[in-house]
């Protein structure tokens, strides 16, 4: 018999909304639709691989014999990637490297040719002596010129118009540009020439030059001297140009990757694919010969050209992907996995289940690359099942392992060896982590779904009778894909919880930990409610171990229970010595202060960020019910009173957990006042206490039967007898303990 009351007809209500499925609400009704319409749009528009193609693909093998012939069915055009790829690298090593010009490094040079001119001129115009002239200049540029240079500079009578031709000279040079090379990377460019870029009045120019027209500080020295030789200059001018005009000589062309990355696009995206044909009727692998690698290429273009524009096909594929999703639906309903999926959770699937599906698409394509390979092996199907295996539970984690392999076989995107794969895979992440209760068994589970997959790899390679040499790779990325889910896992995890705010085991057993922040302040603020919460965990613990509820939840909810007592610890007789402050205060301000702590309980615990069911013991611990002690104490100094006045805030418990932590906190508190509790008066005395919690409709919500009531008190009374064992008297005993 159920301990519940249908008192109200919102109880129905709340009843057929546990019935209904987890997806027909507004919010997950949208994020499975648009799971379905994604995963749809990949499906018929990705590049599948065809299953019969994946057989004929191991059947064949380059360098072997074929046993029969292989022929086009319908006349097909492919583009040959290959020729293709060798077309575009032949395009892309034609294209210069570029080079930009930089007239600031130009006007720099030039700027400093005319300060040492200018010195010059003025040294002549003075009439200094060729000793004099030599010294200001090497101490204006110190090491720049040679003595000769300088004294045949000085010495000419044409001295000055040397200097003209001198900047004119260099002008013409540095116009002509002098490149700064690289010393690695060119070699990936065109062979023959480079590209300039300069601006000239606001346009850009771009010119082609042969590397042999290239001029570098190695080879400017030759360059001053045809540009001085070559022009109206004089042939005494022309022997002096080179170590007159060297020192001035920068580099001013440098190599932009920027631009050169730039052509190169530009001539990828004007690559135009290699386009071969297949005749209706043409025989792509003929029985007898050497399968060559074309012969490989042209049975892979016949196997992705299959009509998926095709209506029949489409239709098809919609039908019975609906049906899998209807299927999946179907699983995850309250009165399959047990209770309603929260809508963050349903969330998560959706894009579990579009991730998930979208990547068998294009894991497919893989399988043309890698023809022993199936195509689950590049997919960590085990992630995909055990994160909801930690975060929604064994059932949902089951339901996602069948569902989504079969979504990806049934729609073309898994061949049968990839869907044996993803399903052993999968099945074996739903249970692996049953009784986890730390962080690191997920790197355990890492390890055991790697030999899992092992195996599940060596079977499949058996069934498809592959050649022996395709057995390491094969099992090798199948243990990789399993140790890999292991500690992905392991690093979703924590974001997720925070962000559906699950109670996971791994969470649970984190904030049971008494060295908590939250439970030590409570332990300094408020100690003796600190006792009271440890010793109501235990008794909640208890009791849910024998009634099959969740004992974590329990025991995380014991402890933080009270967690809203510790702004006014003195009002709580567990933490009053001899002094009660309620004697100065009048009963319904006594308690207003009394019910607030569950208030701000709730506060504190959603600060912390503390999880549904947990903030919902909080909640519930005290019920609706009345504050009997000042509620009778009002009535005494009161003509009429309210009791809804003195009633706690909250709401009768709604599950096992809450309800089992409510017994516990009235026990407890309850039994502290029970002189000398013999094994027979705790027992009855626990027999009151929850009898009455039931007569008050506090136990109208939860599901607790009158078989769970009764396990729940013996419970109790164990645990109660072991912590008064000292003040116990037996009814056998001879004479009384001492208190």
């Amino acid at each position: 018999m159920i301990v519940k009351r249908n008192k109200e007809n919102s109880n129905l209500d709340s009843f057929l909304g546990k019935l209904r499925p987890s997806f027909l609400r507004p919010g997950p009704t949208a994020s499975a639709a648009a799971a379905f319409l994604i995963s749809l749009f990949f499906i018929t528009n990705g590049p599948l691989s065809d299953p019969k193609l994946a057989g004929e693909l191991r059947e064949f093998e380059v360098g072997r014999v074929a046993d029969r012939d292989v022929v086009a069915e319908r006349s097909i055009s492919y583009v040959d990637e290959e020729a293709t790829q060798l077309r575009r690298e032949a395009e892309e090593r034609l294209v210069p490297a570029v080079f930009r010009f930089s007239d600031t490094a130009s006007r720099d040079s030039i700027a400093f040719y005319r300060r040492f001119a200018s010195l010059a001129r003025s040294l002549f115009t003075k009439n200094s002596s060729a000793e004099a002239f030599k010294l200001a200049m090497q101490a204006e540029f110190p090491g720049l010129f040679s003595k000769d240079t300088l004294d045949a500079l000085f010495r000419s009578p044409s001295r000055l118009k040397f200097l003209d031709y001198g900047e004119s000279v260099l002008k013409i040079t540095l116009d002509g540009g002098v490149f700064s090379l690289p010393k690695s990377g060119l070699d990936v460019y065109n062979p023959d020439t480079v590209e300039l870029v300069r601006k000239n009045e606001g346009r850009i120019e771009r010119e082609r030059i042969p590397y042999s027209k290239v001029v570098t500080l190695q080879s400017v020295r030759d360059r001053l001297g045809e540009v001085s030789k070559g022009g109206a200059y004089p042939t005494s001018f022309a022997n002096l140009a080179q170590g007159l005009l060297m020192p001035f000589i920068s580099e001013n062309v440098f190599f932009s990757s920027d631009d050169t990355a730039q052509r190169l696009a530009e001539s990828r995206s004007r690559v135009e694919p290699v386009v071969k044909q297949i005749e209706r009727g043409d025989r792509v692998i003929k029985k007898g010969f050497i399968v060559s690698k074309d012969d490989m290429i042209r049975l892979r273009a016949l196997g992705l050209s299959l009509t998926k524009s095709d209506p029949a096909h489409v239709t098809g594929q919609i039908l019975v992907l609906l049906f899998v999703f209807g299927f999946f639906i179907y699983l995850l309903n309250p009165r399959v996995i047990g209770r309603l999926l929260k809508p963050t959770e349903v969330y998560l699937l959706s894009g579990l289940t579009a991730a998930y599906l979208v990547g068998a698409v294009f894991a497919s394509r893989v399988i043309v690359s890698f023809d022993f390979f199936p195509s689950a092996i590049f997919l960590p199907t085990a992630l995909v099942v055990m994160l909801p295996a930690v975060l929604m539970g064994p059932r949902v984690a089951l339901a996602v392992a069948v569902s989504l392999p079969l979504a990806a076989f049934v729609s073309g995107a898994f061949d049968p060896s990839s869907f044996i794969f993803a399903l052993g895979s999968g099945m074996v992440g739903a249970y692996i982590l049953q009784g986890a209760e730390r962080r690191m068994d997920l790197v355990k589970a890492g390890f055991l779904i790697a030999l899992a997959n092992s195996f599940t790899a060596l079977g499949v390679l058996l069934l498809a009778r592959s050649s022996w040499q395709d057995f390491p790779p094969t099992i090798f990325w199948a243990a990789f894909n399993g140790l890999s889910c292991g500690m992905f896992v392991l690093g979703f995890l924590p974001p997720l919880e925070q962000a559906l705010n699950a109670t996971t085991t791994f969470r649970l057993i984190e904030l049971s930990d008494l060295n908590s922040p939250m439970l030590k302040r409570l332990l300094t603020s408020a100690p003796g409610t600190y006792s009271h919460s440890v010793t109501v965990a235990n008794l909640a613990e208890s009791a849910c171990r024998e009634i099959g509820a969740n004992v974590l939840i329990a025991r995380v909810g014991a402890y933080y229970h009270d967690i809203g007592k510790m702004d006014q610890p003195d009002y709580f007789i567990e933490n009053q010595a001899a002094y009660n402050k309620h004697e100065e205060i009048a009963p319904r301000l006594s308690a207003t202060v009394i019910r607030s702590h569950v208030k701000l309980g709730i506060e504190k615990a959603r600060r912390m960020g503390l999880p549904k069911e947990i903030v919902d013991i909080i909640a519930e611990h005290h019920g609706n019910s009345v504050i009997s002690w000042f509620y009778n104490a009002a009535l005494k100094k009161e003509d009429q009173v309210n009791a809804e006045d003195f009633a706690y805030p909250g709401s009768p418990p709604r599950t096992k957990e809450s309800a089992v932590v409510m017994l516990a906190d009235t026990v407890e508190a309850a039994v502290r006042t029970l002189k000398k509790p013999t094994m027979t008066r705790l027992e009855k005395f626990v027999q009151e206490l929850i009898m009455s919690k039931f007569e008050q409709g506090q136990l109208t919500e939860s599901e607790l039967t009158f078989r769970d009531l009764e396990t729940i008190k013996n419970a109790f009374v164990r645990v109660l007898a072991g912590h008064y064992h000292s003040r116990i008297e037996y009814p056998k005993s001879p004479k009384e303990l001492p208190l």
